[in-house]
């Protein structure tokens, strides 16, 4: 409620015990400011009404030099800030300050992060019968758009644990798709390393991508409840955006330390963990955050989700809760990134609900399949070969072994975002290209060549 007084009465890290004097209490969500001793505003957002005179906050920026007793002031309203459209090319954070030194943000129309008109008014596409269609939007990565297509709406999570490419996947795939189809981009970094968004503004200021995009950044050395919102500010720049009819394509980097941000402000507000350790609250906060990323009419959200796997354990109950909300699971591999292989997706743990000849068409579907088959073959292969050798194998095996070994070289290929570190040109792959390629290895027509010679390749070349 605007215009209530308060004072501090208690600081738990993030956390901070507010006092009204009155019996009407600010709204959950609600922000309250206050000033610490150096003189600057540290926002306050209400999660809790703790007694019947105190809300408890969580601080979303740093609760360094606030005091006992120091006079809080509500506003009124939840957290606002600027619209997408008044943010092309800039970088915020969470309370949408620029953080790019570009000067200040002249703001027109303000935005609530916790709006949720879209889920309770507009009527969603999925639901809208005949009139579903399904457009395929291509990243020119071959194993993507061959095995795990990206289709306007969907939401796609990178799986894996740390150091195996899932940044800079997630950079190639707004590289290609803002560079061939004239995309919005909304990147929202969560509890990431301030290195990675650094690289990655530059890479966007290098290739002309920034002028279509917006970064929110809610990083690893800020405060957990800077990051725990900052997924809902991007979000919420997202929706805005969706609402004047525009398709957007949401990034998220990290969904896993979302998860884990809410995980430390549960344990700072006192809230029982549950049996596996994390918030009692995990499931319904993961829910929240992935219903605003739906299609309404003429407009869609499409997401592409990063997901660190803790110890590269794929039952982690944080992992698990997240798999439920995604289209399409690509589960990156420690063992093809000591191969070399990148992208390191493992086709065989990866999955894809569009996988159907009337979504992606008969040929594409059969290729797709058949391709999995030998991959799963060889997998099958691999551990007997390690013991006694190729040579072992029935003849029909090992030329599914050797082609399977082909098409994996072949599904790698060289990225755009990473020629500074691999010396080797980007290449961008047209779907039927891919298509053709992988037909032409499992029809044995390439049999004759090496499977070197199929590694970190573009296109096959013309017969």
């Amino acid at each position: 409620m605007d215009g209530l007084k308060g004072k501090i009465t208690a600081i738990y890290g993030s956390v901070v015990d507010v006092q009204f004097e009155t019996e009407i209490l600010p709204t959950i969500f609600e922000i309250i400011k206050v000033v610490n001793f150096e003189g600057n505003e540290v926002v306050l957002e209400v999660v809790e009404h703790h007694h019947p005179s105190i809300c408890r906050c969580i601080a979303l920026n740093p609760t360094y030099g606030l005091q006992r007793n120091a006079v809080c002031s509500a506003t009124g309203s939840n957290l606002l800030v600027p619209s997408g459209e008044e943010l092309y090319g800039r970088v915020v954070n969470v309370l949408g300050k620029p953080i790019d030194n570009k000067g200040e943000i002249a703001v027109k129309t303000s935005i609530p992060t916790r709006n949720r008109w879209k889920i309770k008014e507009e009527k969603m596409s999925f639901g809208d019968g005949e009139k579903l269609k399904f457009e395929l939007m291509e990243t020119g990565i071959k194993v993507l758009d061959l095995l795990f297509p990206i289709f306007k709406g969907s939401k796609t999570g990178l799986i894996g644990g740390a150091g195996l490419g899932k940044t800079i996947l997630i950079l190639e795939i707004i590289h290609n798709i803002i560079t061939k189809q004239k995309g919005t981009c909304v990147f929202s970094g969560v509890g990431e390393r301030i290195r990675e968004g650094n690289e990655l503004y530059y890479e966007f200021l290098r290739t002309g991508l920034l002028e279509r995009s917006i970064m929110v950044f809610g990083q690893m050395n800020e405060s957990s409840g800077a990051r725990f919102e900052a997924a809902h500010t991007g979000v919420a720049i997202a929706e805005s955006i969706q609402k004047k009819g525009q398709d957007v394509l949401f990034f998220i980097d990290n969904v896993f330390r979302f998860a884990q941000a809410g995980s430390e402000i549960s344990a700072l507000l006192g809230r029982i963990p549950s049996e596996t350790g994390y918030q009692p609250t995990l499931t319904s906060e993961i829910s929240e955050f992935h219903e605003r990323i739906v299609s309404i009419k003429n407009s869609s959200i499409t997401s592409v989700e990063a997901i660190y796997v803790p110890a590269d354990d794929l039952t982690d109950p944080a992992v698990v809760a997240i798999f439920s909300h995604l289209n399409s699971t690509l589960v990156l591999s420690r063992d093809h990134v000591q191969r070399g292989l990148y992208p390191a997706v493992d086709v065989v743990l990866s999955s894809s609900s569009f996988m159907d000849p009337l979504v992606i068409g008969k040929r594409h579907f059969e290729v797709a399949q058949e391709v999995t088959r030998h991959l799963q073959k060889y997998k099958d292969l691999e551990r007997i070969v390690s013991i006694i050798g190729k040579e072992e194998l029935s003849q029909v095996e090992r030329v599914i072994f050797e082609r399977a070994r082909k098409l994996q070289n072949f599904l790698a290929q060289p990225f755009f975002t990473g020629e500074l570190y691999t010396g080797i040109k980007g290449v961008y792959v047209p779907l039927e290209e891919t298509i053709t390629g992988a037909e032409k290895i499992m029809s044995g027509r390439l049999d004759s060549l090496p499977e070197d010679k199929f590694y970190m390749m573009g296109s096959l070349p013309k017969e």
